[in-house]
């Protein structure tokens, strides 16, 4: 099996089931765990899938929708798309066989949170919100042969985005540990643990409730949300190479994770009356990489 090199995916297509999808929002997508699909050499990789989501933060209700994905790396410079989010790595991925490598880069997300797709009637009344536009960067660390091999993988990263487009005008930090181990060339599994802290008028836009908002909805009027660490969540994952192994060809990615909804923003009419705390996500998807 080749060494894996920084930013390139090991499953090519785990970002495709572990990000919240685009038509709902951009919430710091559960981050993948990353290998080589060419060794040093450029590569494309595109996928598709459904995944199984709230149909929006806090809610108890789920809605089956469609996922794409798209990553590769071009003359050594990786680049990835989460859910309705991408990366780029400006740091050049020269040395492949190193154990360990830094990524640094930007990052360019648009988030669909209660924009469209709301089943439940009373969050519904509550009015659609603005779409936001959130810009910013994400740095981490992978080290390559952790524990059970010289080919499973630890990474540490964390991304911070701002809303550009006057939405919810704050920002969003997501700090994440991501571990992952082949199991043969054609099977992989891994899991990553994440949690996201949010600024002030985040925490007001989306989870409190002005009295007029509480007239129209039924809900109870709420006050209590700011900043904070708004949700922590794991996510499981297996892949299995259909043909070729890992790093070419036809992959099939299956996904689970649970989050819950924390402190002040669990509090919420939105949570605590429309919705639920915890949170599930399942999908499956296929990939390709050339």
């Amino acid at each position: 099996m080749r060494r894996p090199s920084k930013t390139a995916p090991a499953t090519a297509g785990l970002a495709l089931l572990l990000a919240i999808p685009a038509q709902l929002q951009a919430q710091g997508a559960p981050a993948e765990v990353e290998t080589s699909a060419e060794d040093g050499g450029d590569f494309l990789t595109l996928g598709t899938g459904v995944i199984s989501v709230p149909s929006y933060e806090g809610a108890d209700e789920n809605i089956i929708i469609p996922e794409v994905v798209v990553r590769g790396k071009v003359s050594g410079f990786n680049f990835f798309s989460r859910g309705p989010a991408i990366y780029a790595d400006v740091i050049r991925d020269e040395a492949p066989g190193r154990s360990i490598d830094v990524g640094f880069g930007p990052v360019a997300a648009v988030r669909l949170d209660r924009t469209a797709l709301i089943k439940d009637p009373q969050v519904k009344a509550l009015g659609k919100l603005d779409t936001a536009i959130e810009v910013g960067g994400w740095a981490g660390i992978t080290k390559t042969g952790v524990m059970t091999s010289d080919y499973d993988l630890l990474s540490l990263r964390v991304d911070a985005r701002w809303d550009v487009a006057g939405a919810h005008g704050s920002y969003i930090v997501t700090p994440t540990i991501e571990y992952g181990t082949p199991l043969s060339t054609k099977t992989f599994v891994g899991a990553s643990v994440l949690a996201e802290y949010v600024g002030n008028d985040f925490g007001d836009y989306y989870f409190n409730i002005d009295p007029d908002a509480a007239a129209a909805s039924g809900l109870s009027t709420y006050g209590e949300a700011g900043d904070g660490f708004k949700r922590a969540g794991v996510n499981l994952l297996a892949t299995h190479a259909l043909t070729g192994d890992l790093t070419k060809g036809l992959t099939a990615v299956a996904v689970v994770g649970y989050y819950r909804i924390l402190g002040d923003f669990k509090r919420s009419p939105i949570v605590a009356e429309a919705g639920s705390a915890d949170q599930f996500i399942a999908g499956l998807g296929l990939t390709y990489t050339f």
